[in-house]
């Protein structure tokens, strides 16, 4: 009775883990899918129209890779260039959705 008991609580435990690993990721990628990817594009790599326009470059141009999470954090909080500081954003929700946005390749 014990080893079962043991074994629900182990279980239990691996997969309120998962859960909570899981909710951490789809965190970031919500936040970019409901802020960023209208102008950064779903797999980062803009339309032509807006790349044009505001000078955006998909994730994959080694000038965007080799920015840092906080480089690319004080972009999103400030505003860089033609884009505008992005608001109602917590600093750990702009973090996971760049570190969402930089695993896009």
């Amino acid at each position: 009775m014990t080893k079962m008991i043991r074994s629900q609580l182990v279980l239990a435990v691996v997969v309120s883990l998962a859960s909570a690993v899981c909710f951490a990721q789809s965190g970031g990628e919500a936040t970019y899918k409901a802020k960023c990817q209208s102008c950064h594009g779903s797999a980062g790599v803009p339309s032509a129209g807006m790349a044009k326009m505001m000078g955006i470059k998909p994730v994959s141009d080694p000038a965007i890779q080799k920015l840092t999470v906080p480089e690319m954090v004080a972009s999103v909080k400030n505003g860089k260039g033609k884009m505008k500081p992005v608001a109602g954003l917590t600093d750990a929700q702009i973090k996971d959705a760049v570190t969402y946005y930089k695993g896009l390749k």
